[in-house]
């Protein structure tokens, strides 16, 4: 497999994590969101959403995160992504997808600097904009996680929400946003944090971030 992406990607770091929990080995072309390199003619040609990730796998170009995360579950059924019963399956889906749709489609980055660059935003009323949809997605998910009462994880181990959430708490600790009103949540970020998995898959253990110092974590 040929992971292209780009270290502070959210959608790169879903699929980071999703590969080192499966423990599927990777190689990782580098996507300079920078500098345009999704939307060179040769990235497009291949991916016409000119977006990260793209996952080379099977003989074919994969795009969309959430679609090759169930693919990957699909076709590499070791270490599921989704616990075995069905209600189960239904609430890991339910809150990862409330944070995939909800937040990440108005957050992203390309409508951020849309906000600000076409539309003549200060960067105050776009900082205002990021906090509102994050606070009116991650108050009721971690009201679900409330009335669940879950451990250190959603369930027993890691499943599609944690693999989900950690690039979205990432992304608002980035953005000033105040996670200690999300008790749940910060409990499940420490406990992650704490995986091998995840630490290898965090943006400052990617080769193309400024942060990295030549090791993928433990």
């Amino acid at each position: 497999m040929r992971l292209h992406a780009y270290f502070r990607s959210s959608t790169s770091y879903r699929l980071r994590i999703a590969l080192e929990l499966k423990s599927l080995p990777y190689d990782l072309a580098a996507v300079d969101l920078r500098t345009g390199a999704q939307k060179g003619d040769d990235f497009t040609a291949r991916n016409p959403f000119a977006s990260v990730p793209m996952l080379e796998a099977d003989g074919r170009d994969r795009v969309q995160s959430m679609a090759i995360l169930e693919w990957l579950d699909e076709a590499y059924p070791d270490n599921p992504l989704l616990p075995p019963d069905i209600e189960g399956r239904y609430t890991a889906r339910e809150l990862a997808y409330a944070i995939a749709t909800e937040i990440h489609a108005l957050n992203n980055l390309q409508v951020l600097k849309y906000l600000q660059n076409e539309l003549g935003h200060t960067q105050e009323a776009v900082d205002t904009w990021y906090h509102h949809w994050l606070a009116r997605t991650l108050g009721p998910v971690e009201y679900r996680l409330a009335k669940i009462g879950t451990g250190d994880f959603l369930f027993e181990r890691p499943s599609l929400f944690e693999i989900v959430l950690l690039p979205q708490i990432f992304n608002a600790r980035k953005l000033a946003y105040d996670m200690s009103r999300h008790p749940h949540m910060e409990r499940i970020e420490a406990a992650c944090l704490a995986l091998p998995a995840f630490q290898r898959a965090h943006p400052d253990n990617q080769p193309d971030s400024p942060e990295y110092s030549g090791s993928k974590g433990d």
